[in-house]
């Protein structure tokens, strides 16, 4: 061969290279993302009507982005940033401290923390907010989960290397990242230095950030293969952890909302990282551990109205159930179709809400903030799931602030947050 020919031969070695590698993430792209809650096939189908101009989905992914652009300029949060480590000493462990407890007595010099710390239930004390990672953890799985959708829908790549950014700087990056533990979250001080109870910091939220992962590896730039890497081996940690430490016992447990966000985290670590045996058990299970005992015969959550803020728990609780049916739908179970022994299912339990969620009637239970629009997300799961009372209620229901994005990101969202 020719120097010519051998010189041509690499040319068009190089330029077939080029064009795979310029088309592989867009081919990417077009392929259902392997989601754990969100429904990857129905999201592909709602991209593809934005790209061919739908009017209603070009406004909500107007409202998407506009979420998406306030965290542009923020972060990245870690974990190694709070004034002091956690009670084990090491920089890399998450801290937080309970909501719902405050000091008894006034600060001094003899006692700095004002111990001992009561409960006061429903009542948020601003100390959590300083001095512990609670609310950068959660700017971290909030911002990743807007940014992640903003780029899969407009593929806008700031969106991409913004939530690439923030997901490195918390879980992977080794001089910031977050050891996989909640060993001492919800501490309380002078009484724990942290609490299963505190699981439900990362079980109420993550499972977006798992969905978050699965947009990104449809084609994300500066989304790495080392990248992904990273984070399925931070996620297999975690779900060892998870099962295997006393604290994951205990909240397994737990028979209020706690419990069921457990099951919802232990389904969606144990889907995303390939447990699928594990995830379908967790589905099965809730039937008779979580469905059957937490929800009455009327649709009421009884455990959940005993708070001082019932209507919160009662939807929140929800968006752990609706969830964790979603993931089911991957793995082959109809949570929805589970009727208990005096008929409990979760069809009551959205139905229960419907006249306080659709203004036709007032809460009868204690509530001390109201947020009607708290119930917004459940009621449209129903509808999806084939609830006709349901369905019926959507167009009465009261968007939440920023707008109703249930077209876009189809499962539940914690709309109502007094705990972050």
């Amino acid at each position: 061969m020719s120097a010519r020919s051998r010189l041509y031969l690499v040319l068009l070695t190089a330029l077939a290279a080029l064009a795979t590698g310029l088309c592989a993430p867009v081919a990417a792209q077009n392929a259902d993302p392997h989601t754990t809650v969100l429904d990857g096939a129905r999201l592909h189908r709602t991209k593809v009507r934005f790209d061919h101009g739908d009017p209603q989905l070009r406004r909500e992914v107007r409202a998407l982005t506009a979420r998406a652009d306030k965290w542009l300029d923020q972060g990245p949060w870690t974990v190694v940033d709070k004034p002091r480590p956690a009670p084990g000493g090491d920089v890399h462990d998450y801290l937080s401290q309970a909501p719902y407890w405050w000091p008894s007595q006034a600060p001094s010099a003899d006692n700095p923390w004002g111990c001992p710390y009561v409960q006061r239930d429903g009542e948020r004390n601003p100390e959590v907010d300083s001095g512990t990672d609670r609310q950068d953890v959660e700017k971290t799985f909030d911002s990743a989960y807007d940014l992640s959708l903003a780029w899969y829908y407009t593929g806008e790549k700031r969106y991409a290397r913004k939530a690439g950014q923030v997901l490195r700087t918390w879980f992977l990056d080794p001089a910031t990242r977050m050891n996989p533990n909640l060993d001492h979250a919800q501490f309380i001080p002078c009484k724990y230095d942290g609490r299963a109870i505190g699981i439900i910091d990362f079980s109420q939220s993550y499972t977006s950030v798992l969905d978050a992962l699965a947009l990104l590896e449809t084609g994300a730039p500066g989304w790495s293969s080392k990248d992904r890497t990273g984070m399925a081996r931070w996620n297999t940690d975690f779900l060892r952890w998870l099962k295997d430490s006393d604290f994951g016992k205990q909240e397994g447990a737990a028979a209020n909302n706690h419990g069921t966000f457990y099951d919802l985290l232990l389904a969606g670590l144990a889907h995303a990282t390939g447990d699928k045996d594990l995830a379908r058990r967790t589905v099965l299970d809730a039937r008779s551990r979580r469905v059957a005992p937490q929800i009455a015969a009327d649709g009421s959550q009884p455990q959940e109205l005993t708070r001082t803020r019932s209507w919160h728990y009662s939807t929140f609780d929800l968006v752990a159930y609706t969830r964790l049916a979603a993931i089911g739908r991957h793995v082959g179970v109809d949570l929805w179709a589970y009727r208990g022994p005096d008929g409990q299912s979760l069809f009551k339990a959205v139905d229960y809400l419907l006249p306080a969620a659709t203004g036709a009637a007032v809460w009868p239970h204690p509530e001390l903030e109201f947020l009607r629009y708290a119930a917004t997300d459940v009621v449209h799961a129903a509808a999806d799931a084939g609830d006709v009372r349901a369905r019926e209620a959507v167009p009465r229901l009261e968007a939440p602030p920023g707008g109703d994005l249930w077209a876009l990101r189809p499962a539940a969202e914690q709309l109502d947050s007094i705990a972050g």
